[in-house]
């Protein structure tokens, strides 16, 4: 007997179509189901009937009467004394956690609870960054027009990314190279540094002397970052920071 099998509580089930749009009805399959049983070594075929104690065909007594498992309006209530569907449903159709899952109120509080800290911490984070943090991150958010924005445009707008994507924020925010990457947009936007037409290299704006050559198939800014952070990069970057202050 599996895990799930031995942990089974007896108790009315919702469950719940992860579609986003939520069809009048919905039929899942009902019949030609297999499972793979460990402990006999082989697949075995389930069907769901309303006259059968079990859901596993070579179990079944006598005539089976199928039944359709039908969602309403992208719910399907079962109640606990209808335990050959609650275990198709939980534990045997291949179509679980795919097309539909189990609603669990702990696992949907616990998340709701996860959500509204990683919201705090980034809100948080957000006021207590300075400008040019706060310029680097809004940069990846929107692009150059983070140019055209007032510090207090920028302040709300970074308030409303933490506010609205609080996990991709929090990580653009310990991500040290959003920073770098930054300052190598802004040397191309002041003209300190050029970006080749073709994208593949950047060169100084004052004499056209390569700097670096773009590795095939990267973002040219990221892999301007990268080589930043090398030895001969470290001091070019160095140079730029002086050059635009």
């Amino acid at each position: 007997m599996s895990k799930k099998q031995n942990e089974w509580a007896f108790k009315d089930r919702l469950y719940v179509l992860k579609k986003e749009k939520k069809p009048l009805t919905y039929t899942i399959k009902s019949r030609a189901i297999y499972w793979f049983d460990e402990e006999k070594g082989h697949e075995r075929e389930l069907k769901y009937t309303v006259n059968q104690k079990t859901p596993f065909v070579d179990e079944f007594k006598g005539d089976a009467r199928l039944e359709h498992i039908v969602f309403q309006n992208g719910t399907l209530l079962v109640p606990k004394e209808k335990q050959v569907l609650q275990k198709i449903l939980s534990i045997y159709h291949p179509d679980k956690d795919k097309v539909f899952e189990e609603y669990d109120p702990e696992i949907e509080a616990q998340d709701d609870l996860e959500l509204i800290e990683a919201e705090v911490d980034a809100l948080v984070l957000a006021r207590q960054m300075d400008i040019d943090q706060a310029e680097a991150i809004m940069r990846v958010e929107i692009g150059s027009d983070v140019n055209k924005m007032t510090s207090k445009e920028l302040k709300r707008d970074l308030l409303l990314f933490a506010r609205n994507n609080p996990k991709m924020f929090i990580e653009l925010a310990n991500d040290e190279n959003v920073a770098i990457r930054n300052v190598g947009v802004k040397a191309a936007e002041a003209g300190v540094i050029k970006l080749s037409d073709d994208q593949r290299s950047f060169k100084w704006g004052s004499n056209g002397r390569l700097l670096m050559t773009v590795p095939f198939d990267e973002n040219p800014y990221s892999a301007l970052a990268a080589w930043f952070k090398t030895d001969e990069g470290v001091e070019v970057y160095k140079t730029i920071e002086k050059r635009l202050k």
